[in-house]
This record gives C-alpha cells, sequence and structure tokens, in this order.
C-alpha cells in the first residue's frame, strides 16, 4: 500500500494538501504546549493560593493547584493560531465557527476559575452557560430540528442545542471527580470527533478544534494521571464540554426522528449515563441533583466495588472509546480510519500512563495523593 492509497483509506482526500499537516501540528503543539505549561502553572498556583483547600469534604491533606485549566485553554488557543499561520485559507473558511467556539469557551474558562478560587451561584453560572450557548445559535451553530415544520421547528432547534451545549459542558465538569478520568475522556471523546469530522470538508472547523482539544487533554493527562499532580478545576472542565459540545453539531446536524441524535450522544456516553444517573437519583431520594453532593457517579460506585483509580479510569475510557467507535461508524468514517484512530487513542494513552508512572518511580516525591472528593 503506497502513502497515498494508505491516506485515501482512512478519509485524507489530499494527502500532498497542508491541510492534514496542519492537523497534525495542531495536535502536537496543543500537546506540547499544555504538557509544559503545566508545570509552572502549578507552582504559580500553589504560590498565590489558587488550590483546592481540605475541608470537611475533601480528603486530601494538603493544598492541590486547581488551574490546570488555564493550561488546556493556553494550549488549545496556541495551537490554533498555529494552524491559521500555517494554513491560512483553510482557517479562513471557518474562521467564525472556530471564533465564536473559542469565545464562548473563553467565557466560561474565566467563570470556572473564579468559582474554583472565590465560588459563584449555581444559578449565575447555569445563566452564562446559556448565553454562551445562544451565542453559538447566533453564528449558525446548531442542531437542526425538521420535523413538525416552521416555526416551531425554529424554536425547537433553539432550545436544544442550548440544552445540549449546558447539559454536556456540565456533564463533563460533574465527571471530574477522580484522576484521569475528565482528561482521558475528554482526549478520547475529542480524538473521535476528530475522525469523524475530517471525513466531511464542511466540518472542518471541527477537525482543527479537535486537535487542539486532543492533544491539550493529553498533555494534561500526563500530569493528572493517578496520583495527580494538578486538578483541571471548573475553568477545564467547562472549556472541554463546551467545545466538544459545540464541535460534535458542526457540519449541519439534523434531526428527523427521535434517534437522530444517537451517534452524536454515543461520543459523550460515559458522561451522560454518569449524569443522567446521578440527576435520576438524586431527584428520586428528594435532593437537588446540582447542589448536593454524594458518593453517586460511575467511578464512585467502581471504587466502592474493589477497583483502584487506574483501574476505574481505563475502565471508563474502554467505555468511552467503544462509544466513539459506534459513533464514527453511525457518522459514516471509513473502516480503516476507525481503526488507525481506535489503535492510535490506546497507544497514545499507553504512552502518556507509562511516562507517568515512570516519573513517579524516578521521583517519588513527586507523587501527590489523589482528590478523593466528588465534585457535584
Amino acid at each position: 500500500m503506497t502513502f497515498e492509497s494508505f491516506m485515501n483509506s482512512i478519509g485524507i482526500a489530499d494527502p500532498h494538501g497542508r491541510g492534514w499537516l496542519a492537523v497534525v501540528l495542531t495536535f502536537m503543539f496543543a500537546w506540547i504546549v499544555t504538557y509544559l505549561f503545566i508545570p509552572k502553572v502549578r507552582t504559580f498556583a500553589l504560590k498565590v493560593g489558587w488550590a483546592d483547600e481540605p475541608n470537611a469534604r475533601r480528603l486530601n491533606q494538603e493544598p492541590r493547584a486547581n488551574a490546570g485549566g488555564l493550561a488546556i485553554y493556553t494550549g488549545v488557543l496556541a495551537a490554533i493560531i498555529l494552524a491559521g499561520c500555517l494554513s491560512p485559507i483553510v482557517l479562513a473558511k471557518v474562521q467564525v465557527a472556530i471564533l465564536a467556539i473559542l469565545l464562548g469557551g473563553s467565557i466560561l474558562v474565566i467563570v470556572g476559575f473564579i468559582d474554583d478560587q472565590f465560588g459563584l451561584p449555581a444559578l449565575f453560572r447555569l445563566l452564562i452557560q446559556i448565553l454562551t450557548a445562544l451565542l453559538l445559535v447566533v453564528c449558525g451553530i446548531q442542531i437542526h430540528v425538521i420535523y413538525f415544520g416552521a416555526p416551531i421547528d425554529g424554536i425547537l432547534s433553539v432550545i436544544i442545542t442550548v440544552f445540549w451545549i449546558v447539559g454536556i459542558t456540565n456533564a463533563v465538569n460533574l465527571m471530574d471527580g477522580m484522576d484521569g478520568l475528565a482528561g482521558g475522556v475528554s482526549f478520547i471523546t475529542a480524538m473521535s470527533l476528530l475522525a469523524a469530522s475530517a471525513q466531511f470538508e464542511t466540518r472542518a472547523a471541527a477537525t482543527l478544534i479537535c486537535a487542539g482539544v486532543a492533544g491539550a487533554a493529553l498533555g494534561f493527562l500526563r500530569h493528572n494521571y493517578h496520583p495527580s499532580r494538578i486538578f483541571m478545576g471548573d475553568a477545564g472542565a467547562y472549556f472541554l464540554g463546551y467545545v466538544l459540545a459545540a464541535t460534535s453539531i458542526l457540519g449541519n446536524i439534523k434531526v428527523t426522528t427521535g434517534t437522530s441524535l444517537i451517534p452524536t450522544i454515543m461520543l459523550f456516553v460515559v458522561p451522560v449515563i454518569d449524569t443522567s444517573q446521578v440527576i435520576i437519583k438524586r431527584l428520586l431520594s428528594g435532593h437537588n441533583p446540582l447542589s448536593t453532593p454524594g458518593k453517586d457517579h460511575l467511578h464512585h460506585r467502581l471504587l466502592a466495588q474493589g477497583f483502584s483509580q487506574r483501574h476505574s479510569a481505563a475502565i471508563l475510557w474502554g467505555v468511552t472509546l467503544a462509544g466513539g467507535i459506534i459513533a464514527m461508524q453511525m457518522q459514516g468514517a471509513k473502516q480503516m480510519a476507525i481503526v488507525v484512530t481506535a489503535i492510535g487513542i490506546a497507544l497514545l494513552l499507553i504512552m502518556t500512563v507509562w511516562l507517568r508512572l515512570r516519573a513517579i518511580v524516578n521521583s517519588p516525591d513527586s507523587s501527590i495523593p489523589p482528590r478523593p472528593d466528588d465534585n457535584p
């Protein structure tokens, strides 16, 4: 098999063009920037008090830096800027979509960071999330309902879009309660989205953004795998959830039946199942699902069954990858592209875990006990 035929088999129509190279370099640059930036962010965060302090809800015995989201955001932003320099013509075609997603993500990074350090009312955070979702709608990024007929479809399109964006944003944040979980799931989801979107020219914006998010999430995971050295905080979780939710509906998604969204939902199978079962259980017990802390997330259930944090993360990574493979198949990705993506995800995760474990062995003092608290 020649290089050109292999590239065509995984969905790259122009192997000699700069488009696919820009995607690869965007991923690599986001990965490197995030990985190198996190130690400096961690040192500064601990110095100025940007950390989760021990309290009655948390079992950690020392402050833990919670500003990892700033490094993730910086890595993605730097990578997108690099992509613009490498392939300005390609980026020019999707500037509005990329800028809209990055603007909304930037707002949520600020809100999440303030909430991490000082606390913000839940209603205020929800309002900002709704506004950033509406920003996408205004810029033409939305789920299109084609079922009942105008004008009802237009209203439903906006409602479903806002519900999807806000729901996934909070689902990723709710899932961020165990070392390596949110970062690993976000990496796998971004890679699956990248592979699916790369098959279609109309989803160029999603492809570039997913490359940056995947690289940044992997760079963060190198420091966040158990035992973690830093947490992403609400700033990172909001940003990853929002950007992934937004990119998942790029490309003119149309809802014509009740099953139209299944491929997109499968990309987020772990956060969707986790959040859904938590909300249902808390509602049935008469508690507010958004403000009531508890040990009822999927990772808590795995830990209660005797699995370690590392094994629990691996199990949920596996479920996420399975969902991503199903989603890629349902969205029409080529078989070779699915196989290469799955193998690539597995190898990158194995390499990241191996490097982290080797660093722990070589520098035992760098190991930091995990955060066992819930993040409802």
